[in-house]
C-alpha cells in the first residue's frame, strides 16, 4: 500500500488505510492491550485509524459500544459525521442525565468538560456495555486535576481505551489518565507511546504538506503610560518585554504592519490558487475586536468579505463547515485553532496572535499541514519574533510527556492551557502592570523564509522584486524541490543586491546605527531595561545605574550622550539574554 492516497477522503471515511494506519492497526491487534496510545502528526488521519479500530473490535465482538471524548463541541459533530460513513452511529447531542437512546446508536461523542461534570454517570454508561473509549487529544485529560480524576473514574471500567494525540504533550507534571510512564536514561518518568507517526515521516510519505514560514519584520513605535515614546525593530533581539511590546504594536490593525502582511498573504494565496484552485487562507487573531478589524482590512484588500469565526458555538461550527465546502478566499478566526478543525483546503495562514506556547503554535500550524494530494505547500506568515521562529524551526521535534522534573526545565515544552492562550494575549502579568501602552506607528518589510530549520532570503521592502520572488513560489512542490528553489531565489536576490548602485538600498532596511534614537528614546529604553534587571535581580534601580556607569563609563543618565546610553543598553541586553 502507498503511504498516502492521491485524493483525500472526507474526514475518517477512507475506504483503504494509509501505510502507517495499517501498520498501527496491525500493532494494535497484535498486542490486544486494554490501553493503547497513538501519537500522530496533525493531518495524518487519526480519525480514520481510530474508527477502523472500532469497526474491527465490533466485528470481533470484543466491544459493542463506543464513546468518543473530544476537546470541543465542534469536534463531537465531526466524529459523529465520520463514524456515520463507516457504519457507526454516534450521538453527539447527548446531554448529561438524558436518555441516550441506546439501540438507535452505537455510542456517543462527548467533551472532556462534559465528562468532568458527570463522572459517575459516564461510569455507569461505560460499565453497562462492553465499551471502547476513544480519547481524542488525550493531553486534555491533564488540563486540571479534577478532569483527570473524572476521566479515570468514568472510564476505568472500559473494555478498551484508545488514546490519540496530534500535538506535543503538556509540560506540567500532572499525569495523563491511562497513559503509561516509564523512567528514561536520566530517571525521569516519561510517557510511553505505543505507536508514533511524526511530522518528518509524514512529510516524506506525502501525507502532510511542507510548511514555509514567511517572516516579516518592521519598525514599531509606541507610547508608555508615562507618555514616553519607544521604538524598536521587530526581531532585533531586544529584551522579552520590549519584544512583546513591539509584537503587540505590530498586530495593531491601525498600523501599517498588518495591512502589508495581509496584502502579501493574499498575493501568496493568489499564486497558490494557480495550482490549487480552491486554496483558502486563515488569519488567526487574538481577540474578537482585532479579528473584525482584520476582516475589514481583507475586505479592502480583496473586495470580498471574509468569513469570521469568533467562538466555539454551533453557529461557528456551521460557518467553518460552509467555508470548508466553498471556494471563498479567507477565514478569520478566534479560538478555533484547536485540534481537529478540519478545513483541508487551507494553504495560506497569517499568525496574527501574541500567543506563543508551543502547544498553541503546534495546533495552529496543524490547520495547514493536512494534505489532499502530494506536492501541496503550506505558507504561514509570521511576525519576525525569535520565540515564533524557534517554534517554526522545531516543527519536526517530537516530545513525550515528562514527570518528576522542574516545571521551568528549558529542555521541555512549557505549555499554558490552550484555552487560556485562545482567550487572551500571552503577555505576562508583570508586563501588563509595568506598561500601559498605545501603539503609535508600525511598518513592515519582508525578512526571510524559514523552512526545515533554515533561513532563506534577506530583508526586502514590501512589493519589491525580492519579496515577490518568494511570494511567487509555486503552490505545488516536492519537499526536495522546495529547498532547491529557495536557494535559487536567495542567490538571485543576492545578485540583485550586489548589482544595485550604492545608496539605492531602502533606508528602512539598513541595520540601525548605534545612535539611531534620540536622547529621550534612549533614556526611556535604558530605564525600561534597568527595571527588568531590577525585577530579576532584586537590586535597586540606583545600584544598577551605578554598576552601568562603572562598567561602561560616562556620567549620570541626564548628562550621558546617545553613544554612552547605547553602550549601557547593549551591556544590559547581553546580561538579560545570558
Amino acid at each position: 500500500m502507498p503511504p498516502a492516497f492521491p485524493e483525500r477522503a472526507p474526514r475518517g471515511t477512507a475506504g483503504s488505510l494509509r501505510a502507517w494506519q495499517q501498520e498501527a492497526l496491525d500493532e494494535y491487534l497484535r498486542r490486544e492491550r486494554r490501553d493503547f496510545l497513538v501519537a500522530a502528526t496533525p493531518g495524518a488521519g487519526k480519525t480514520t485509524f481510530a474508527l477502523r479500530v472500532a469497526t474491527e473490535l465490533i466485528a470481533r465482538r470484543i466491544i459493542d459500544r463506543v464513546t468518543v471524548v473530544a476537546p470541543t463541541e465542534h469536534l463531537k459533530n465531526q466524529w459523529a459525521d465520520a463514524a456515520h460513513h463507516v457504519g457507526i452511529r454516534l450521538n453527539p447531542e447527548y446531554k448529561n442525565g438524558e436518555s441516550w437512546a441506546g439501540r438507535r446508536f452505537h455510542g456517543m461523542a462527548v467533551t472532556y468538560a462534559q465528562v468532568a461534570t458527570g463522572a459517575s454517570l459516564h461510569q455507569r454508561i461505560t460499565e453497562s456495555h462492553r465499551t471502547l473509549v476513544i480519547l481524542d487529544e488525550v493531553h486534555h485529560g491533564g488540563d486540571a486535576l479534577s478532569w483527570g480524576d473524572a476521566i479515570r473514574e468514568a472510564f476505568a471500567g472500559a473494555v478498551r481505551r484508545l488514546s490519540l494525540s496530534g500535538t506535543p504533550f503538556r509540560s506540567d507534571t500532572a499525569p495523563i489518565p491511562f497513559v503509561t510512564y516509564a523512567p528514561d536514561a536520566s530517571g525521569i518518568r516519561t510517557s510511553v507511546t505505543d505507536y508514533s507517526y511524526g511530522y518528518g515521516r509524514a512529510l516524506a510519505d506525502g501525507v502532510v504538506r511542507p510548511v514555509l514560514f514567511m517572516a516579516y519584520a518592521g519598525r514599531m513605535r509606541w507610547r508608555t503610560r508615562d507618555g514616553d515614546e519607544m521604538e524598536a525593530r521587530l526581531g532585533q533581539g531586544d529584551t522579552k518585554d520590549v519584544t512583546a511590546q513591539a509584537w503587540r504594536t505590530a498586530l495593531d490593525p491601525a498600523g501599517d504592519f498588518m495591512p502589508n502582511v495581509l496584502a502579501a498573504a493574499d498575493r501568496r494565496l493568489t499564486e497558490v490558487r494557480e495550482h490549487v484552485p480552491d486554496a483558502g487562507g486563515l488569519v488567526i487573531a487574538t481577540d474578537q475586536t482585532t479579528a473584525r478589524a482584520y476582516a475589514e482590512l481583507l475586505l479592502r484588500i480583496t473586495g470580498r468579505r471574509p468569513t469570521i469565526v469568533l467562538s466555539d458555538e454551533k453557529a461557528s461550527s456551521a460557518r467553518i463547515e460552509q467555508f470548508a465546502k466553498s471556494e471563498d478566499r479567507w477565514l478569520v478566526a478566534v479560538r478555533m485553532v484547536s485540534e481537529g478543525v478540519d478545513v483541508p483546503r487551507l494553504c495560506v495562514g497569517v499568525y496574527a496572535t501574541s500567543a506563543s506556547t508551543p502547544l498553541y503554535f503546534a495546533q495552529a500550524i496543524g490547520r495547514f499541514v493536512r494534505a489532499r494530494r502530494r506536492g501541496e505547500v503550506a505558507s504561514v506568515f509570521v511576525p519576525s519574533v525569535p520565540a515564533l521562529l524557534e517554534l517554526g524551526a522545531q516543527l519536526e521535534r517530537e516530545r513525550d510527556h515528562a514527570l518528576d522534573r522542574d516545571t521551568d526545565d528549558a529542555l521541555y515544552l512549557d505549555d499554558a492551557l490552550v484555552e487560556e492562550a485562545n482567550a487572551s494575549e500571552s503577555v505576562s502579568e508583570s508586563l501588563a502592570e509595568e506598561f500601559e501602552w498605545k501603539a503609535l506607528e508600525s511598518d513592515a518589510n519582508f525578512s526571510h523564509v524559514l523552512y526545515d530549520g533554515e533561513e532563506y532570503g534577506f530583508a526586502a521592502a514590501t512589493l519589491s522584486e525580492e519579496e515577490e520572488d518568494f511570494i511567487g513560489l509555486p503552490g505545488i512542490l516536492e519537499p526536495t524541490e522546495v529547498k532547491e528553489l529557495l536557494r535559487a531565489r536567495q542567490q538571485r536576490q543576492a545578485r540583485r543586491s550586489a548589482e544595485r548602485p550604492p545608496g539605492e538600498r531602502p533606508p528602512e532596511l539598513e541595520p540601525p546605527a548605534a545612535m539611531h534614537r534620540t536622547l529621550k528614546e534612549q533614556r526611556t529604553l535604558l530605564n525600561s531595561l534597568v527595571g527588568v534587571r531590577a525585577k530579576l535581580s532584586g537590586q535597586p534601580h540606583g545600584m544598577i545605574h551605578t554598576e552601568l556607569r562603572r562598567v561602561c563609563g560616562g556620567p549620570a543618565v541626564p548628562q550621558a550622550t546617545v553613544a554612552q546610553l547605547q553602550a549601557r543598553i547593549d551591556y544590559l541586553r547581553r546580561i538579560l539574554h545570558s
